[in-house]
């Protein structure tokens, strides 16, 4: 076990599998299909990203470095959120960016979204989580690999 404390964006508990992008996550790539079929989970549709490519990204902690890409990055999360196929938490190794932190804050204010995002978890995080992995999420942003 080994754990790393990081700063609180939104808080809640979670205790589930990790998936892990060690590239920025490109939001609109990664999402879109999954939400303009209005499928009952994502399937990261980015394949620019071979960590995440083809992968199911519904109810995981997505571990990456931040999130890439245009503007739309926010109101993508939003959406995905909206629609209850979201990765569980967004636990980022640097600062949150603001088209995450938007979408993140939006989910929560607007659709009730319980998703869970906490920052600057360090390179050390991202070096040491792999997919597949079982992690403990805190309410005060300590994440715990299992």
């Amino acid at each position: 076990m080994k754990s790393f404390k990081g700063r609180v964006i939104a808080s809640g508990y979670f205790k589930g599998e990790a998936i892990v992008s060690h590239q920025g996550v490109n939001t609109l790539a990664t999402f879109q299909s999954s939400a303009l079929k209005n499928s009952k989970t994502v399937i990261a549709s980015d394949q620019n990203n071979p960590d995440l490519f083809q992968k199911n990204l519904t109810g995981k902690a997505l571990c990456l470095p931040i999130t890439i890409g245009s503007t739309t990055g926010g109101l993508v999360i939003q959406t995905v959120c909206s629609m209850g196929i979201n990765p569980a938490c967004f636990l980022f190794s640097e600062h949150i960016d603001s088209l995450a932190a938007s979408g993140i804050v939006l989910a929560r204010t607007w659709e009730n979204s319980p998703v869970i995002a906490v920052d600057l978890l360090g390179k050390e995080f991202l070096d040491t989580v792999r997919s597949g992995d079982m992690l403990e999420v805190k309410e005060d942003g300590t994440v715990t690999i299992l």
